[in-house]
C-alpha cells in the first residue's frame, strides 16, 4: 500500500513536477509513476495548481477531529461500566468479568449511540473498571478416589455396573 501524497512529497516538489508538466518538459506517464497517483487525481491536482499556484497545497484537511467521542457517549460508557461493576462486586451473583460486548449493545439499545469495543475497553482501563480475564486453567484428568471396588460387566451395547 502506498503512502499518501502529502506524506511522500513536499508541496514544493509537487509544484515543481506540475510546472514541468505544464512546460512540457516531462511526460505524463513519468509524473504519474513518480507521484504514484492515477490520471484523474493528477488532473485534479493540476486544476487546483492552475487556479492558484501560490496557495496550492497537498495537505489533507479532515472535516472533523478523529479519535474523539462526544461527552454524552463518554458519560454513557462510564454509567454502564458502573452498573456492571455493581454486578461483579455482588457476591451472590457469580459474575467474574466484564462483558464489554454487552456494554456496547446496551449503549446502542438504550442511547442509540454506536461505539467500538476497543473504545469501551480503553475507557474501562482509564476509569479503573478494567478487569482482565483470567487465564484458562490447565485441563487435567479427574481421578476418583474411593475405597470401593466397582465391577463392570459388559452388556450388549451398554456397560452394566454391579
Amino acid at each position: 500500500m502506498t503512502k499518501q501524497l502529502h506524506k511522500k512529497f513536499s508541496v514544493e516538489e509537487v509544484k515543481m513536477l506540475l510546472q514541468k508538466y505544464l512546460d512540457e518538459k516531462v511526460k505524463l506517464v513519468y509524473i504519474l509513476e513518480m507521484l504514484g497517483v492515477k490520471r484523474s487525481r493528477f488532473f485534479e491536482l493540476l486544476k487546483e495548481y492552475k487556479e492558484d499556484p501560490d496557495n496550492f497545497s497537498i495537505q489533507y484537511k479532515r472535516k472533523r477531529a478523529t479519535r474523539k467521542i462526544s461527552k454524552d457517549l463518554e458519560k454513557n460508557i462510564i454509567n454502564e461500566l458502573k452498573k456492571e461493576k455493581k454486578l461483579i462486586e455482588d457476591r451472590e451473583i457469580p459474575i467474574t468479568f466484564y462483558n464489554y460486548s454487552y456494554i456496547k449493545d446496551q449503549i446502542y439499545q438504550q442511547y442509540e449511540q454506536k461505539v467500538s469495543l476497543p473504545t469501551i475497553i480503553n475507557r474501562a482501563k482509564k476509569e479503573g473498571f478494567y478487569k482482565p480475564r483470567q487465564k484458562k486453567r490447565k485441563s487435567h484428568d479427574r481421578e476418583v478416589l474411593t475405597n470401593y471396588i466397582v465391577r463392570c460387566t459388559p452388556v450388549i451395547g451398554q456397560i452394566k455396573l454391579e
